[in-house]
């Protein structure tokens, strides 16, 4: 029956069609109909009967005609109907009062800005592809409630346990003080309980120092992080040592391709590719005793010509061999920060279009919206989690109590 409701409506919706206007004009009729049915449930609902109905009579409330407004829709701009109550106690929820555009609107809105566009380009936009004039107040109102978005994300309770948290930085460009000037926005990418990523919030500093990092931990931990197990970070120095001051029982584990690249800043080009083999047999090998062995072989054969390279494994050892401790299931996830990386390229993406950045302000609505589109498809956890947590729990069955 409701199938051919659906045929009869889409039958009369089409006649008519003879252009992309008139497709355009059908479905805000449509998108009219559909909403205008939902508020008149919505009124049977908070009136206790239907219209007409005989239950309906002498109660103490009851319809009392329409409001009519004008609705900004990606579909188009139409009248729509609300239905009115004799109390005024009726707040409608699929368009509430005093909305004047349907949320998809705002979404567009907000894609756009995010994707590089100006207040002008948005409108202009908004007019060719829907036929909807947005004025540049509205879309200044739209961006600007982003800030208090992240101001309430960036607050929000945390977890109290995160198996393994990612930690790295992306650079930016920002006007301050009549110059340009380059800043650090510091991400922390946690993986929950359920191996899902999550990201734990966004911090923006002129430098990714090792005290910038101790003051992010902090924050982590007074939103309710009482633990971390493995934290996988870059070769920045002083980096462990900040962690550890917060979370004194977290095991670094720093980036092998962080270290392989800074490695390679050292190697003439046509040393390289064999420079990185010989690296990759370090890190790629089953135990400790044999990644020594490898390092060992390694320093022999390159340091009369590449010397830094060996001491800078060396110096970074203890941080560097933390996943031989681990399973295979468990080393794939920690042994590089691929899974910020690749978020980070989400970022750069969708900064890309703006070089410069007008404030810091700016770059952290960006940057946040970029999060969010990335996010949606964090739904699956970031690998076959089942033997990664029962191996977890095994190691860290005790710490597990704070979750």
């Amino acid at each position: 029956m409701e199938r051919d409701k659906l045929d009869q409506m889409a039958e009369e919706l089409a006649k008519g069609v003879t252009s992309e206007k008139d497709l355009s004009a059908s479905f805000s009729e449509l998108m009219k109909k559909t909403l205008e049915k939902a508020l008149e449930a919505e009124m049977d609902v908070h009136l206790g009967y239907g219209k007409h109905e005989p239950s309906g009579r002498n109660k103490q409330n009851s319809r009392n005609g329409y409001s009519r407004k004008k609705l900004k829709t990606e579909s188009g701009e139409f009248d729509l109907e609300t239905p009115r109550d004799r109390e005024s106690s009726f707040a409608p929820q699929i368009v509430q009062k005093g909305q004047r555009r349907f949320t998809g609107l705002d979404d567009k809105i907000l894609l756009l800005y995010a994707k590089g566009q100006s207040t002008r380009d948005i409108a202009e936009s908004l007019q060719e592809l829907y036929g909807v004039e947005v004025s540049h107040t509205l879309i200044s109102q739209v961006t600007e409630a982003v800030v208090d978005e992240v101001r309430e994300w960036q607050a929000r309770p945390l977890d109290s346990v995160y198996p393994i948290v990612y930690l790295d930085c992306i650079v930016v460009k920002i006007h301050q003080d009549k110059r340009v000037t380059t800043k650090s926005i510091c991400l922390a990418l946690g993986i929950n309980t359920d191996g899902r990523k999550e990201l734990l919030g966004l911090w923006i500093s002129e430098n990714e120092g090792s005290k910038f990092w101790m003051s992010v931990l902090t924050e982590m931990q007074q939103r309710g992080v009482r633990d971390i197990f493995i934290a996988c970070v870059d070769g920045l120095t002083g980096f462990p040592e900040a962690i550890n001051a917060v979370f004194p029982r977290t095991k670094i584990q720093l980036c092998t391709v962080h270290m392989v690249r800074n490695s390679l800043k050292y190697v003439s080009y046509k040393d390289r590719k064999e420079v990185a083999r010989d690296l990759k047999r370090i890190y790629a090998s089953l135990t400790v005793e044999e990644a020594e062995t490898e390092l060992a072989a390694f320093s022999e054969k390159w340091d009369a010509k590449y010397g830094s390279i060996s001491k800078m494994w060396e110096r970074n050892w203890e941080n560097l061999i933390t996943m031989f401790e681990y399973p295979d299931e468990i080393r794939k996830v920690i042994y590089t920060t691929n899974a910020i990386e690749s978020l980070n390229s989400v970022i750069r993406k969708w900064t890309r279009n703006r070089r410069i950045f007008p404030n810091d302000t700016s770059a952290i609505k960006i940057v946040y919206l970029a999060i969010q589109q990335a996010s949606k498809r964090w739904t699956m956890p970031v690998c076959d989690w089942g033997p990664v947590i029962n191996r977890l729990l095994v190691e860290y069955g005790d710490r597990f109590s704070h979750a």
